[in-house]
C-alpha cells in the first residue's frame, strides 16, 4: 500500500526533482499532497473512486499515512499529479509521461464507466414498458411498477460498499 507521502515523492521524481540534488521541503510536499487530495476529489465526479484516504484537514496531513490506492493505479495517480505540479514548478514532462499520465486515467474512468453502466436501478413508475413488453395475460400495464423502497438484503454480516 502506497503512503501520500510516496506518491508526492515519484510525482516529484517524475519532474526530476526529488533526489539527492534537490531536497524537498515538508511545506512542499503538504502542499503537493493537498494538490493531489483535490485532483482526486475531482475525479470522483466522473465515478472513478480509488478508496483514497482524504484528511480532514488540508493543514494536518500526514505524508506516513497510508493512501488507500491500490498498487494498479498508484502509478496514474502519481504521474498526473507530476502533470498538475509541472507548471508550479516550471517543468516541462517528457511527452511519454504526458502521455502515459492520460492513457492511465482513461483506463481507470474506462472502468468507472463499465462498472456503472452494470448497476442495476430500478426504472421510474411513470416510464412506459414500451409496445413490445406484453405479458402472457391480456392484462397490461403500460409502465414499470413502482420503485422498491425495502432495504438491499444482506446474507450475513455487514454489506460492503467500498470497490474491490
Amino acid at each position: 500500500m502506497w503512503t501520500k507521502g510516496q506518491l508526492v515523492a515519484k510525482a516529484f521524481g517524475e519532474l526530476a526533482l526529488a533526489g539527492f540534488v534537490f531536497d524537498i521541503s515538508p511545506e512542499e510536499t503538504q502542499d503537493a499532497i493537498s494538490t493531489m487530495e483535490a485532483m482526486l476529489a475531482e475525479w470522483e465526479t466522473p465515478g472513478i473512486r480509488l478508496g483514497y484516504a482524504f484528511s480532514p484537514d488540508p493543514e494536518t496531513i500526514d505524508p506516513g499515512q497510508a493512501s488507500g490506492i491500490p498498487d494498479g493505479a498508484a502509478r496514474t495517480v502519481y504521474l498526473n499529479l507530476a502533470v498538475s505540479l509541472a507548471a508550479a514548478y516550471g517543468k516541462q514532462l517528457q511527452a511519454s509521461t504526458v502521455r502515459a499520465a492520460g492513457q492511465g486515467y482513461q483506463t481507470l474512468l474506462g472502468r468507472a464507466v463499465r462498472e456503472a453502466a452494470t448497476t442495476q436501478q430500478q426504472m421510474p413508475s411513470t416510464l412506459p414498458v414500451g409496445a413490445g413488453n406484453r405479458w402472457r395475460t391480456r392484462v397490461t400495464y403500460p409502465f414499470f411498477p413502482k420503485p422498491s423502497d425495502d432495504p438491499l438484503p444482506v446474507s450475513s454480516g455487514e454489506m460492503s460498499i467500498q470497490p474491490e
